[in-house]
Order: C-alpha cells, then structure tokens, then sequence
C-alpha cells in the first residue's frame, strides 16, 4: 500500500481516498493488508481510535470515512442513505438513456455473489445513472446511490447490459488495467468530500 491520501481529518472523523486493489478491512488469512490496520496504525500514533463507518469493494477506489469515536460512527451510520453518494463509473457498450433509476431488490447466495431478485426475498437497492459521456465502445456515467447495498453499482449495471469495465466478478473478460468504479464524492451534513479521480480515468473525462 501507499502512503495514506487523507482528504480530511479533525477530531471526529477522517476521510481517506482509498487506492484501488486494497481491502478495506482484513480477512482471517491477512489482517494487516488492509486500509483498516494501516488507518489504525496512523491514528494508534495520535493516541485515537478508529472505528469502520462504511466500506468500499476492494475494486473500488475513492472516498471512505473512519470515525474516532463510537458516537461519531453511529450518528454517521444512523444516517447514512441521506448522505450524497457520487460514484464515477466507465461501462461496457453506449448506455442509451441520458438518465435513469433503478429499482432491484438484492440478495446474496452461498458463492458471495450478489443477484437481483423478487421483492419478498431481497433487500431493495436503488441506483441513479447519468451519462457523462458516450465513446465508441464505453459508456462515462455518473452514479448516484440511495441505498448501499453490497455490489449494488456492479450488478445493476451488469443486469443493465452495461458491465463495468474491468470488473471481475460481473462483468466480461476485458483487458482493462482495474475496475472503472471510483467513490467520486460524498457529502455528509452539507460537507463535500471528494476524491480525486485516479489517472486511468483521465482519457474518458
């Protein structure tokens, strides 16, 4: 990992830009790759702690908050589908609407891999897409989400027809360097965080 893209911090919390191909929490068989230990360790240094707010797919890049307090993390947690959440996301094929929302309700089977299914079985996650740009091959989208839902993003694109370019798990065999899906921006209590687009996304902006 690199050294930590802070894009905020007081007192109450920290917002990182999180790099690509980084897990935001560890797993049993690695606990110390991870931006959770490597935020941990940062702050174990000011005598703070550090408690998850959210997460981000270890595909995708951008703006993630810690709290250092119990109650900073709740009230953010308590609250969080009212926060803004902007995604910028690079997709297979021309996208044919200027806009759209999409309605899915989401469940995840044994296999860890997310699908959409009825409305008694799944949880509901809703998806807003914007066209940024079209180019020959790729689709440029802004995304909006109202819910957050594990891989929300990736499967409603995918049962779009549009996979993202680069994703693994959803979407075609494509030679893309990563997965297109970067957290552009997020707005808690007015406040904007944002970002800055990681350079692989400079040729669709």
């Amino acid at each position: 990992m690199k050294k930590l893209d802070i894009i905020y911090e007081d007192k109450k919390i920290l917002v990182i830009n999180k790099e690509y191909n980084v897990l935001t929490i560890g797993t049993d068989k690695d606990k110390i790759h991870n931006l959770y230990h490597e935020v941990r360790e940062y702050l174990n240094k000011k005598n703070q702690k550090v408690f998850i707010v959210h997460r981000l797919d270890k595909d995708t890049s951008g703006v993630i908050v810690f709290a250092k307090d119990e109650q900073t993390k709740k009230r953010l947690q308590d609250n969080w589908e009212s926060y803004t959440r902007e995604y910028r996301a690079v997709v297979h094929g021309k996208v044919k609407d200027d806009k759209k929302r999409i309605i899915e309700y989401l469940k995840e089977n044994k296999e860890h891999i997310v699908y959409a299914t009825n409305k008694n079985e799944g949880l509901i996650a809703v998806t807003n897409i914007e066209v940024i740009k079209r180019f020959n091959k790729v689709t440029y989208l802004n995304v909006l989400i109202e819910t957050g839902r594990k891989n929300q993003i990736r499967v409603a694109l995918a049962n779009l027809g549009h996979p993202i370019l680069g994703d693994k798990k959803y979407g075609l065999k494509d030679k893309a360097p990563r997965m297109f899906l970067h957290a552009y921006k997020l707005v808690i209590d007015g406040k904007e965080y944002i970002a800055k687009l990681p350079k692989e996304f400079n040729i669709y902006e």
